[in-house]
């Protein structure tokens, strides 16, 4: 089975609820808090997500500081998540690494 994901940049929590409209089932954050003055807190798209009944989660780490501990809880969560999934981060390079990383070390359920 092919993966349903869609990878994106930084969400806010106003979209969340359009997210869920679009069908998304599960977001999954791969963004720490305050990298920016601006950015919406994971605390409060968490709560918009629970409120528009998508499961979240957050798994997030600086630009360089991916690790083998973050992959693992990645594909953990990913493979149980209900699909489709949107995952997220700054830009979105973050979490194609991270995505990437779980497929090559075939982490991740076909």
């Amino acid at each position: 089975m092919a993966h349903n994901i869609n990878i994106q940049g930084q969400i806010t929590p106003e979209q969340v609820a359009t997210l869920g409209e679009q069908g998304f089932k599960t977001i999954i954050n791969n963004r720490p808090d305050g990298e920016e003055s601006n950015q919406p807190l994971s605390a409060d798209i968490a709560a918009a997500a629970e409120q528009a009944g998508i499961a979240y989660k957050e798994i997030s780490f600086a630009g360089t500081g991916l690790t083998q501990q973050h992959v693992e809880d990645f594909a953990d969560f990913f493979n149980q998540a209900e699909q489709p999934v949107l995952i997220f981060c700054r830009t979105g390079a973050r979490s194609t690494g991270i995505y990437e990383a779980a497929k090559k070390m075939d982490l991740l359920d076909d």
